[in-house]
């Protein structure tokens, strides 16, 4: 029978792969876990010899059990081609402290979101033949900067979708902003609204939650779908980059078969993350999972206290795609800690929709045991990129937080575990806060672009085409809306 998905609020069980691909979200609001996880059928040594597209057709199969091997490595072989600048898909960079930076945005729009969104069009497509659907699927999708480029691109004038993306009007980067606003394709539609991310996310689960306009939706020859994290579309393709830095560790002799490493990410939306759990679950030799928060400190304070509260101020920073208060994902992680009781973590559910809150019980938390939270300042972020700097690499805001977190972690523990970072987006796209951290605040008044020139003068790393391509585009999105008026928006834009 193979792996089959089932809500983790429990309204739905049984459901295949590739329906749970197509769904996005269960009908109860729960998103899709697999009833088991299969254990890796190759041996570290075998994946060292593998390429990034051979290892995820390796972690892939185990979960995608209703897809064809022809069917899966069409998907995989038109997702991770020459759309990336490098041949490995996933760099790994090791500077010093026994640190592993995974350079995880070498695709389209220089973003770890490319990783799984470059495949998710073919596997939706193929999901789509796959169940005969005969609706057109409508990819509805919040992001907090990175997401929606990265869908927008990969579903760009795909036969049979339409993408809609909500994004907070002030709350991404210029350069983020711009490759959203400029994006072409018939089929693609970009919307900024007046609110954070947490507005544009829980707007997009009550637009899916509403079975009235889901009737409207079917009767106009449409089918909702999402390319957030919470498809396990998303999610699985996620699985094959940490697997595959372990094989490429092991590769080149710098750790031995079966020796465990960290992994630390910069979590907002805890997707990331949770597929790193994911890959230790299936067998990978991993020891903690460090979770690097930035200001918004919501799953800092979740593991260190046990309770989770997005009752605080929401805080604007220089890693945007990490201010998040609700992190959509940490749902399968508490279904997962309640031995996959889904009444509980229905329960957990309603109490953060109504108080904004809950506490999760003392054998929950053991079972989280893996996950050590820790958090970066505004000005600590800026101390790592500076530092990090000095050695002649240069990272982005995001992995700056990470990075920082591990430090910490280092001198606090003494673990000198090898530890692989997740660095989830190339430093040119937010120029701004990586040359102010580098040379000070005399940065502070230049032009995007005149930044980007001086990152380049700096760094030596060529600019990526994703820069280029946006300096003289035309934009063609400037749509803008409330929270409120999402779903009206949505149905203006597919013509209803």
């Amino acid at each position: 029978m193979g792996i089959l998905y089932n809500s983790t609020r429990g309204g739905e069980k049984g459901v295949t792969a590739s329906q749970a691909i197509l769904k996005g979200l269960a009908d109860d609001g729960g998103l899709f876990m697999p009833d088991s996880f299969p254990t890796l059928d190759k041996t570290p040594e075998e994946l060292s010899k593998m390429t990034y597209q051979e290892t995820a057709y390796e972690v892939m199969k185990l979960f995608l059990t209703d897809f064809t091997e022809e069917e899966l490595k069409h998907c995989i072989n038109g997702a991770y081609d020459s759309k990336f600048d490098t041949e490995d898909i996933a760099k790994l960079t090791y500077l010093v402290d026994e640190a592993y930076y995974l350079e995880l945005y070498h695709g389209k729009t220089i973003a770890f979101k490319d990783m799984a969104l470059s495949i998710l069009p073919y596997l939706m497509t193929t999901a789509a033949k796959k169940n005969h659907v005969d609706k057109e699927i409508v990819i509805l999708t919040a992001t907090s900067g990175d997401t929606g480029k990265a869908a927008m691109a990969g579903f760009a004038d795909v036969p049979g979708t339409r993408i809609i993306v909500f994004y907070p009007n002030g709350g991404v980067s210029r350069v983020q902003e711009l490759q959203m606003l400029t994006q072409k394709g018939d089929n693609t539609a970009v919307v900024g609204i007046d609110g954070n991310f947490d507005d544009a996310q829980s707007g997009v689960k009550n637009i899916f939650n509403d079975r009235a306009f889901g009737e409207k939706l079917a009767a106009a020859g449409f089918q909702l779908s999402s390319a957030n994290s919470i498809n396990i579309g998303r999610l699985i393709p996620q699985v094959v980059y940490y697997v595959y830095a372990y094989a490429k560790m092991l590769a080149d002799e710098g750790i031995k078969s079966g020796e465990k490493i960290n992994i630390c990410v910069p979590t907002g939306n805890f997707g990331n993350i949770l597929a790193a759990y994911i890959a230790k679950q299936i067998g990978l030799p991993v020891g903690k999972l460090i979770c690097a928060s930035n200001d918004n400190k919501v799953l800092y304070d979740f593991f260190t206290t046990g309770t989770y509260d997005r009752n605080r101020d929401f805080i604007l920073t220089s890693s945007p795609s990490m201010d998040i208060l609700i992190s959509s994902n940490l749902e399968r992680l508490i279904y997962l800690s309640c031995d996959c009781d889904c009444a509980k973590t229905a329960e957990l559910m309603k109490e953060l929709s109504e108080t904004g809150k809950y506490t999760v019980t003392d054998s929950m938390r053991e079972k989280m045991s893996d996950f050590i939270g820790g958090y970066a300042s505004q000005e600590e972020n800026a101390a790592e990129i500076h530092r990090v700097a000095e050695t002649g690499y240069v990272i982005d805001t995001h992995t700056g937080v990470a990075s920082c977190v591990y430090q910490q972690y280092r001198k606090r523990t003494g673990d000198r575990t090898k530890t692989v970072i997740a660095s989830t987006a190339s430093p040119y796209k937010f120029a701004r806060a990586v040359m102010c951290a580098i040379l000070g605040d005399g940065e502070k008044d230049k032009d995007d672009f005149e930044l980007i020139d001086d990152l380049h003068n700096f760094s030596k790393v060529e600019e990526p085409q994703a820069i280029a391509e946006i300096r003289n585009a035309e934009i063609r999105h400037n749509r803008k809306c409330t929270p409120q008026n999402m779903e009206e928006t949505v149905a203006e834009i597919l013509g209803m």
